[in-house]
């Protein structure tokens, strides 16, 4: 069909069949990329355009529908390449974190704006709730709305760039759609693959001959299976833990395991029935939650593993069972969890080529040294054969540091010799790609007369699923974590890692720490009412200070922000009690009520107990041109600004003078992997460090103090003096054959940390975050439902660099925790889509106050240390400790669903069955 429209304000016409969906005219017939694509169901808004004015999904929309219409997306928003009013307030705002939702909210709010030039919030609620964000927590993206007429701060001079709300060094690319995901880019000719995955949880299966499905669809290229696997069939994070094949060999370990793969042409792979394929299948029974993996005689999953242990990591510290059994008061309670999706908006998508004998990936990745080490060992190559050239993520939260497509395009094109690109769908991607772990926790808290804490004991069993993936990471970090933030003298900690026929489960925000949060915050509420003490009080007591040991005897020396945290919490603690109660009186005969709940948290920052280095560099070319190289992944907290206002800083450079080299394998060294809060700590310290080489470089060149002025222009470095100046002529220098830099720095950080011993004891962390948050909420008793009204979240950051980025990143935390707490709960083969699986829109997520404290890491760049994980793991169990406040009950099991709060308010008396 024939169809003209007016695209972005320019006549077009094009031929296309009737039914194609409107996101893939645009994206793949029109190369406007701009529009992204979420879940092709209308449930994420990411493809969101204005339809004659008026925002539709365009996944949603056929292509017959814009006939003789008004199209307009992101790429027509900018004009003259300059950002409007309201990419502007998006801009000043940090309304873009990873930018894959970000054109969708931008339409969705043209839209507003073009029919209320002033709305209040409730209209930009109203009108935004069909877009969902991951990552901000939305509170951002209101603002930016509310605020168009706003004025962006200057650039900050030389050497004052950290401290200062710096817009994002790579806003405009978020904010006008060019910005290239996964899914954004492949070669003209390449070809497409799709997984074909396992329908049971436990089977065994044959594959039969493949020669009548070719021969039927000439379209179909190749098919890949196990046996053409070149180097080894398998993966997994830890050099003893690669017990994930790329394609399962005979027996599938969870429902959505890859078996094969078709590679052809996009019509024909998307066309061909899996009910067409040679596969015969025996359904064995699974093995469902670790107490079904535990029990006598269950199924062995794994050969090396006949109890289904995984791992077990512990810690001992004095002797918890006489503390208990000489302490005056005691709480104990036992805590289920539920898997938990990362449900960020871009599904994993990319594209690999053969170049000769090496083999390059460009996909969404949060860590492209660890991808490339990994593809090496499958295609049996080394690793410098494989490149890694991450593009933007569409949010990662830990979701894509395993492996997912990379193995299968890459064996593809290493084969083929041809590019061949790949897109998950959405409920491919949920059914496959991994998940927080499920909990099963029992713990044991005691305190004296005087409310000191004495002992605790804790037990957690962590569902991994079918496979390793980052379980030893949560077993290890876990038990370091359990005794929560506060000083005791006698500590057991156990915690499992326990194999199942379920999605494997990896590394989500937190490592475990989150669901242990759940259990130990819970009782220390229930251990302050024992005491009659104030919870906040009771935590304050308890709170570890410097100088304090901790459960694995590690002495903190410095940046221990607890007290302040609480301190900075106690007003907006005795407000929240006072109003709350004030409700609760004014509205006693009717089925609402209202609480406030707090909790404390501590993280401990980077890898656990293992060599955890970055290796920054920062180039100077003859030009003047200042480049860092940066290997650390930007999934959408901002350490592409962060680390750039680092590295100006460290110089003595505006930031405007720097150029970013971000992730690619070949132009930068290893930085790590983005997760474990670990990027602004360890490779912002490498940064540092690398800009002062390069400083001293020059400074030593003319004979400068240290602490001389630089500036740097075209083709000259001049330094400044005790008033003499002094040129450095770069022309004159020698360039780098690889970069083309005449001076180059290099610095690296590794933090020091020490192995763990058989009971736990050890400097697993060499800097830990703090924070506590409090949460206010009112519950329908009648309904059981649980709304949020208000988190004020005081966190210790050591030094916040950006503190506009720092506030996105607790902002995006709470959301997370509110849907780990009241609504988030994967079910597999029931809830692998945006619309049965929950998430928190923009109409979930209350006001936010932001309450920075900074005591200064000492080891960290300029004081910094992490947010990205702290920010999320105090939520949950401040909701939990509110509802209680509302309520009498406690919730045990999260989410704390409507009909979880509902039973526990029957079984406790507190409302009747029938109301």
């Amino acid at each position: 069909m024939r169809i003209a429209f007016v695209l972005n304000g320019c006549a077009r016409t094009i031929d296309t069949p009737p039914a194609r969906r409107v996101s893939e005219l645009l994206r793949f017939d029109l190369g406007l990329t701009g529009t992204k694509t979420g879940c092709d169901a209308g449930d994420c808004g990411a493809c969101t355009v204005l339809l004659d004015g008026k925002q539709h999904c365009a996944c949603l929309i056929a292509a017959a529908q814009i006939s003789g219409r008004v199209v307009t997306t992101i790429e027509g928003l900018a004009t003259t390449g300059k950002l409007n009013r309201l990419q502007l307030a998006f801009h000043r705002h940090g309304a873009a974190q990873c930018g894959i939702c970000t054109p969708g909210m931008l339409m969705a709010a043209s839209d507003l704006l073009a029919r209320n030039p002033r709305p209040d919030e409730a209209a930009v609620l109203d009108a935004l709730g069909g877009v969902l964000c991951r990552c901000t927590g939305y509170r951002k993206i209101i603002d930016a709305v509310l605020d168009l007429s706003g004025t962006h701060s200057l650039e900050p001079p030389s050497g004052a760039a950290v401290g200062t709300r710096l817009a994002k060094v790579d806003g405009f690319v978020k904010l006008t759609g060019s910005e290239c995901f996964g899914a954004d880019t492949a070669p003209a000719d390449a070809l497409w693959l799709r997984a074909v995955r396992s329908p049971h949880a436990r089977a065994r299966f044959t594959l039969g001959s493949f020669d009548a499905l070719k021969a039927k669809y000439p379209g179909l290229v190749r098919v890949f299976t196990a046996a053409d696997i070149p180097g080894a069939n398998c993966f997994g994070i830890y050099p003893t833990g690669k017990d994930q094949p790329v394609f399962a060999e005979g027996h599938v370990r969870f429902r959505g395991e890859a078996v094969l793969a078709l590679v052809g042409d996009i019509a024909t792979i998307t066309h061909i029935d899996d009910d067409e394929l040679p596969i015969c299948w025996e359904p064995l029974p699974a093995v469902a939650g670790t107490g079904a993996a535990l029990a006598p005689g269950a199924p062995m999953l794994h050969a090396d593993k006949p109890d289904n242990i995984l791992i077990t990591g512990r810690v001992d510290r004095g002797d918890a069972a006489s503390a208990f059994a000489a302490a005056a008061v005691g709480v104990e309670g036992t805590f289920r969890t539920s898997f938990v999706e990362h449900a960020y908006i871009e599904p994993e998508a990319g594209y690999a080529r053969r170049v000769g004998d090496r083999i390059e990936i460009v996909a969404c990745t949060q860590t492209p040294y660890m991808d490339r080490d990994e593809i090496a060992l499958i295609l049996g190559i080394r690793p410098e054969q494989v490149r890694i050239v991450p593009t933007a993520v569409g949010g990662g939260f830990g979701g894509k540091l395993d492996l997912s497509l990379q193995p299968l395009i890459a064996t593809a094109a290493w084969l083929l010799r041809r590019p061949v690109r790949c897109i998950y769908t959405r409920p491919e991607s949920m059914a496959s790609t991994t998940k927080r772990h499920p909990a099963a926790i029992h713990a044991r808290l005691a305190a004296d007369r005087q409310g000191r804490l004495v002992a605790v004991d804790f037990e957690g069993d962590f569902n991994t699923g079918a496979y390793a993936s980052w379980g030893p990471t949560v077993a290890n970090r876990v038990p370091v974590h359990a005794s929560g933030p506060y000083l005791v003298a006698n500590v057991r900690a156990v915690a499992r890692a326990i194999y199942t026929n379920e999605t494997p489960a990896g590394a989500f925000r937190g490592f475990g720490v989150p669901q242990t949060a759940v259990a130990t915050e819970t009782l220390m509420d229930e251990l302050a009412e024992k005491l009659v003490l104030d919870p906040l009080e009771f935590r304050r007591r308890n709170a570890l200070r410097a100088g304090s040991p901790t459960a694995t005897g590690h002495v903190l020396k410095a940046s221990v922000g607890l007290v302040a945290c609480l301190d900075a919490l106690h007003p907006h603690w005795h407000s929240a009690k006072e109003t709350t109660r004030d409700f609760n009186l004014r509205l006693r005969h009717t089925l609402l009520r209202r609480g406030a709940g707090l909790a404390a948290m501590w993280y401990g920052i980077g890898n656990t107990s293992i060599s955890n280095p970055s290796t920054m560099r920062v180039g100077l070319a003859r030009d003047g041109t200042l480049t860092l190289y940066s290997g650390a992944v930007d999934i959408g907290q901002g350490s592409n600004t962060i680390l750039m206002q680092i590295c100006a800083d460290a110089l003595g450079a505006p930031v405007s003078a720097l150029r970013l080299v971000a992730g690619d394998t070949d132009r930068t060294a290893d930085a790590g992997k983005t997760s474990a809060s670990r990027q602004t700590f360890i490779s912002g310290a490498a940064v540092m460090r690398a800009a002062q080489d390069l400083r001293c470089q020059i400074l030593a060149m003319v004979g400068a103090r240290e602490a001389a002025a630089i500036e740097f222009a075209r083709t000259a470095v001049v330094v400044h003096d005790r008033g003499a100046r002094h040129e450095l002529d770069l022309s004159r220098l020698p360039a780098s054959n690889e970069t083309g830099d005449v001076l180059t720095g290099v610095g690296t950080f590794d933090p020091p940390t020490t192995p763990l011993d058989e009971n736990g004891q050890g400097v697993p962390y060499a800097t830990y975050a703090f924070a506590a948050q409090l949460a206010i909420v009112e519950v329908d008793l009648g309904l059981g439902t649980v709304k949020v009204l208000r988190v004020v979240a005081a966190h210790d950051v050591g030094k916040a660099i950006n503190p506009t980025q720092v506030e996105g990143q607790i902002h995006g935390g709470v959301a997370q925790g509110i849907g780990l707490a009241l609504m988030e709960e994967y079910i597999p083969g029931r809830t692998e889509n945006l619309h049965d699986y929950l998430i928190p829109t923009i109409g979930d997520v209350p006001e936010i106050k932001c309450l920075l404290i900074e005591d200064g890491e000492p080891l960290g760049p300029y004081g910094a240390k992490g947010i990205g994980e702290p920010a999320l793991i105090p939520t949950a169990p401040a909701i939990l400790n509110a509802i209680h406040d509302a309520t009498g009950v406690r919730l045990r099991h999260v989410p704390a669903t409507p009909d979880r709060v509902r039973a526990a308010l029957l079984a406790a008396g507190k409302v009747e069955a029938h109301v």
